[in-house]
């Protein structure tokens, strides 16, 4: 991303939606703090009649939906990916990251989050390890809420970071 300037109508939420979880609860933490939220995926999302709420399809090509999501956000904006990659991707545009656990990713933790996704894929790779992924709990949903609410006030505040 060329530019570090923050988004001028003020900060958005963008959703690495294929497989999110909480997609209910980013509409219900968006709607509480007035903030837009894009949803970006490769097929069917379900269509909102709410004007803060837009929709995003993608085409099927390998990261479309991380491309898109990395060129639109700014600094300050609020970014929701469970895809260490992209979410290494917004921490360099100045986005506040977080998982759909509620596992928030900056510049203190990216570069951690992403040697040990790299460690994981050549486990598997090499039958060290079968790879499952943990299953999602309710107390991942409701840290998730904490934490987006919190995301979602730093962003609106004078100074997101």
């Amino acid at each position: 991303m060329t530019d570090t300037q923050a988004n001028p109508n003020g900060p958005q939420i963008y959703v690495d939606a294929d497989a999110c979880p909480v997609k209910a609860e980013i509409l219900k933490v968006a709607e509480r703090h007035g903030l837009p939220v894009t949803f970006v995926a490769n097929s069917g999302l379900r269509p909102s009649r709410d004007p803060m709420v837009r929709n995003i399809i993608v085409s099927a090509g390998f990261d479309a939906a991380d491309n898109w999501i990395a060129e639109a956000v700014r600094p300050g904006d609020v970014a929701i990916t469970a895809d260490v990659p992209l979410a290494a991707r917004c921490v360099a545009a100045g986005a506040l990251v977080t998982g759909p656990t509620g596992r928030i990713f900056d510049e203190g933790n990216i570069g951690m989050a992403s040697a040990m996704r790299d460690l994981s894929a050549h486990l598997r790779e090499t039958g060290e390890s079968k790879g499952y992924n943990a299953a999602f709990r309710p107390k991942d949903r409701s840290r998730f809420l904490e934490t987006l609410d919190r995301l979602c006030r730093r962003a609106k505040s004078p100074s997101p970071h």
